[in-house]
């Protein structure tokens, strides 16, 4: 099962929301493991925008916005991890803008996870 999403504010490219695919083959399809996982991508997604809320320096949104993007898309979130990576770099006028996209993302993602997250 792959989720795709389709709102205009964020740009999610052809990956995926959600790619339970890969999340099973990852987990050896181990649904205990999957929602483990699942939920624990939602608390460190909220960790890393609260991060990114507050970020002053260059290097504290870099370290927020890469932990998120490796965190998506190491669960399958594939279109969050790309929009992570698509702010890693942005200059600093942009992140108002780039926090907006990213919590929606988030709130899309954990949608798309639905009863797996728990």
């Amino acid at each position: 099962m792959v989720a795709e999403f389709s709102n205009p504010h964020i740009p999610t490219g052809d990956a995926p929301l959600f790619d339970l695919n890969h999340l099973q083959r990852y987990t050896g399809e181990d649904a205990d493991l999957q929602k483990e996982l699942l939920s624990l991508m939602i608390e460190q997604a909220e960790r890393c925008l609260g991060l990114m809320m507050i970020a002053q320096e260059r290097s504290d949104w870099r370290t927020a916005v890469h932990t998120l993007k490796g965190a998506a898309r190491g669960v399958g979130a594939f279109a969050l991890g790309d929009l992570c990576d698509q702010a890693e770099e942005l200059p600093d006028i942009a992140w108002p803008g780039a926090r907006v996209k990213i919590k929606y993302g988030i709130a899309a993602t954990r949608e798309a996870f639905g009863d797996l997250a728990g």
